[in-house]
């Protein structure tokens, strides 16, 4: 049995183990196996992997991206190591496990369709993201490679961070893409939403939220109501996961 997983801290929320599941299923692929691993810290991966032999890869989500950085053996430079966050862990037979990051290829692939498909050109876009955690990076250096100038919010004002209560309209006219980087509104707490002036969108606004369920965010409708264009993170989790794939059965020897 080839065994794979997804690690967090919570995982009510997760849409991985069905998406796995089917795809074994509709492609015919045997004995392999996905399950959902909540873990109280991330340093538990350890023992994890070594009580499950049969462990070949496994999905980090919040809010151990970071903390996971650390803890594997090696990391793929292109994607984890640039980024400073993992998301992906291919262990290989003898135990030993390195680090990737598909969350870069999925937001990026999809975000680059969604352009396409709304007729608008990253050329003079630039895009404020929301939080700062571990998937925000994958998304800032996403952007950067896309020649798509970004700046960082959150709660708590620092030398490269705008604090929310700064959003004001010059912030909000300058900068047309506005991505949600964090939980605020996953399920169960589909009420919460980032604090931005909402009133101040307009119809030339794109807002992209990388939470996925429910499918549509109150970030999402909000934006939508003041004229926005809106996309969830459904695609870039499918995305980022045929990218998980493609990292779990690279050779051996990579």
């Amino acid at each position: 049995m080839n065994l794979y997983g997804l690690i967090g801290k919570t995982l009510k929320h997760s849409f991985s183990k069905q998406y796995f599941t089917e795809k074994f299923q509709r492609e015919n692929i045997a004995d392999s196996q996905y399950e959902l691993y909540e873990l109280a810290s991330a340093d538990q991966v350890k023992s994890l992997i070594k009580n499950n032999p049969d462990l070949r890869g496994l999905n980090v989500t919040i809010p151990y991206k970071q903390d996971i950085f650390s803890l594997v053996d090696s990391l793929d430079m292109h994607s984890a190591g640039k980024i400073g966050a993992v998301n992906t862990i291919k262990i290989f037979r003898d135990g030993t496990t390195k680090g990737y990051n598909s969350d870069y290829y999925g937001f990026r692939q999809s975000l680059e369709g969604w352009l396409r498909n709304v007729n608008y050109e990253s050329a003079g876009l630039s895009a404020l993201v929301l939080g700062t955690g571990g998937a925000s990076k994958a998304v800032v250096v996403a952007l950067q490679d896309m020649n798509i100038p970004c700046q960082w919010v959150s709660r708590n004002k620092s030398e490269n961070t705008l604090a929310y209560n700064e959003l004001d309209k010059s912030v909000i006219d300058e900068h047309k893409l506005i991505i949600n980087t964090t939980p605020l509104g996953m399920y169960p707490n589909i009420d919460e939403c980032p604090p931005i002036p909402y009133e101040m969108l307009t119809s030339a606004h794109l807002l992209y939220d990388l939470v996925y369920n429910p499918l549509e965010t109150k970030f999402m409708t909000m934006g939508k109501e003041n004229g926005a264009q809106v996309m969830n993170g459904l695609e870039m989790l499918y995305m980022q996961a045929e990218k998980s794939w493609e990292i779990w059965n690279l050779p051996e020897t990579e």
